[in-house]
């Protein structure tokens, strides 16, 4: 007799989509800021309003929004990914939303270490560019408020 699977083994099948796509609002906020889901809600279309509605419902309402990892551990997978596929726009997104999901820059450098191994070395040493690019820019802020201070 088969055993029955526990209710947490497929928690995408618990909500409805309705709930999805409020769960994944407020979890695409949580990690990217209100600042970025406000302008790219702001320039949809209705060419692109159906993306932005099965990105928000599965991307950040299921993946994001599952309960096995940490927004640390999906923020880590997320720019190895990224950066294993060049895809320098969201490599970068992702990167700034580390001030919310908790990720250091230490497990940035770990995560495209991983990508050099499993990716290569030329995708790595691009996000690598990337990377310090955009660590640099998210540090330039609290540069220049220590130096109001002084």
């Amino acid at each position: 007799m088969p055993r029955p699977r526990a209710a947490s083994s497929k928690p995408w099948r618990r909500k409805s989509v309705t709930d999805r796509f409020s769960q994944g609002m407020a979890t695409r906020r949580g990690v990217l800021g209100d600042a970025h889901v406000d302008r790219a809600t702001a320039q949809a279309t209705a060419f692109d309003q159906p993306f932005q509605q099965m990105i928000t419902e599965t991307a950040w309402g299921t993946v994001w929004s599952g309960e096995q990892w940490t927004r640390r551990e999906r923020s880590m997978v997320t720019i190895a990914l990224l950066a294993a596929l060049g895809q320098d726009e969201e490599l970068a997104m992702h990167i700034r939303a580390t001030v919310n999901t908790g990720a250091s820059p230490e497990d940035i450098r770990e995560a495209l270490m991983h990508v050099a191994i499993y990716a290569g070395v030329p995708a790595a040493n691009h996000a690598f560019k990337i990377a310090k690019q955009t660590l640099a820019a998210m540090q330039a802020p609290a540069d220049a408020a220590k130096e109001e201070k002084k």
